[in-house]
């Protein structure tokens, strides 16, 4: 992705999935899916942005719930979550 500047940027945290997880999109591309806050601060660094920055832009929208409001993420589905992404399940990692 071409780096933008901010006041051009329109990205979107979507709404939670079953599994809690988050799309977060740029003008509709897919960027990436988040499981917690910290993978939509990893997506959003590919786009040029720090965390402060993040926390406090007009151009993130945040939809379903604030940078706060991941429902349905415990600690134990953050690690199935990421096991969807590496592709290797639950059961090969213990």
């Amino acid at each position: 992705m071409t780096q933008l500047p901010p006041h051009l940027l329109h990205i979107v945290v979507h709404s939670p999935a079953l599994d809690g997880s988050r799309r977060v999109t740029e003008r509709g591309v897919l960027l990436g899916v988040a499981s917690h806050l910290d993978d939509v601060f990893e997506i959003l660094r590919f786009v040029g942005l720090d965390r402060f920055q993040v926390e406090e832009c007009d151009f993130i929208s945040w939809q379903g719930g604030g940078p706060a409001e991941w429902p349905g993420i415990t600690a134990d589905n953050r690690m199935s979550a990421g096991s969807a992404f590496t592709g290797i399940s639950d059961s090969r990692r213990r």
